[in-house]
């Protein structure tokens, strides 16, 4: 138990962890339903583990630097199994102009690199490519017109 204490610690102090990540590796280390909530929360009294703390770092990231879409990030974060409280506060981490900014800046990027002559084509290619990478595609082909 104390070996699995040791090792959960330094799970968590390495990055920010969600419960269902540590739930997980509790399990992977042999201990049983009991010690692992037993274990949890011990971590959330000692601040080892936050999730709002989790989401907030996960949708700065995947924002901030893979240039993914509020769709994309919502999807990544579900098998993390976290309250809509806290998802919603997370994803006050994006600024409205900071995501329409990023999102024109992927739409131009795309645009460079896509030789289609047909204007029909190559707009469609550009906002499949933008929908795939998580935007809303109600936002994407209304910066795509303008």
């Amino acid at each position: 138990m104390q070996e699995a204490r040791e090792k959960i610690r330094a799970f968590c102090a390495y990055r920010e962890r969600s419960q269902y990540e540590v739930r997980e590796r509790l399990y992977e280390y042999g201990l049983y339903t009991d010690a692992v909530n037993q274990e949890i929360s011990s971590l959330i009294q000692e601040n080892f583990l936050n999730e709002e703390r989790f989401a907030r770092a996960f949708v700065r990231g995947k924002f901030s630097i893979k240039k993914w879409g509020r769709v994309k990030i919502k999807q990544a974060l579900y098998p993390h199994q976290l309250s809509d409280y806290v998802l919603k506060k997370a994803f006050t981490e994006i600024e409205e102009d900071d995501y329409l900014k990023t999102l024109q800046d992927v739409i131009e990027k795309k645009a460079r690199t896509v030789k289609l002559k047909n204007e029909f084509e190559r707009n469609g290619k550009i906002a499949q490519y933008a929908i795939s990478r998580g935007f809303e595609p109600s936002l994407v082909w209304e910066i795509i017109k303008s």
